[in-house]
């Protein structure tokens, strides 16, 4: 296994557990990008990134990736097909009813995080990089 799919293993390793506290694996100047949903929109750095990541996780109740797998594109790339589960605090909407389907991409240079885009329709993402969704759940 790579040393990629290693780092990004750990970084959901501790987000399983609704640990968000470390940001060791990221570059001081990430790039945190939420593609497309109800709010897209991109923060940089690592303050950026806590700030993205606050406001997605103060939107929902419980909120939680399933990992269905770790796929290392290239050299540089990493994508984690996941399952949405959790309550909006407001709206009370069930993801997991929706079988609600995203995908991280990750890419690392020197092994730091250089940029995460989020992916609410996988879809779109398996699209825009022209890749196969075959091995994806």
């Amino acid at each position: 296994m790579s040393e990629n799919l290693d780092l990004v293993r750990s970084i959901f390793a501790d987000w399983e557990r609704g640990d968000y506290s470390s940001a060791e694996w990221a570059h001081p100047d990430i790039e945190f990008v939420i593609a497309d949903g109800p709010e897209p929109d991109t923060w940089k750095g690592l303050a950026g990134m806590a700030q993205g990541m606050r406001d997605t996780l103060n939107a929902w109740e419980d909120l939680r990736d399933v990992v269905e797998e770790f796929r290392e594109l290239d050299g540089d790339q990493v994508l984690v097909p996941v399952r949405l589960t959790g309550h909006g605090k407001t709206s009370g909407l069930d993801l997991s009813q929706l079988a609600a389907r995203a995908a991280y991409l990750f890419r690392i240079h020197e092994g730091k995080v250089t940029k995460i885009i989020i992916y609410m329709d996988r879809d779109r993402l398996f699209a825009d990089l022209g890749v196969d969704e075959e091995h994806s759940s």
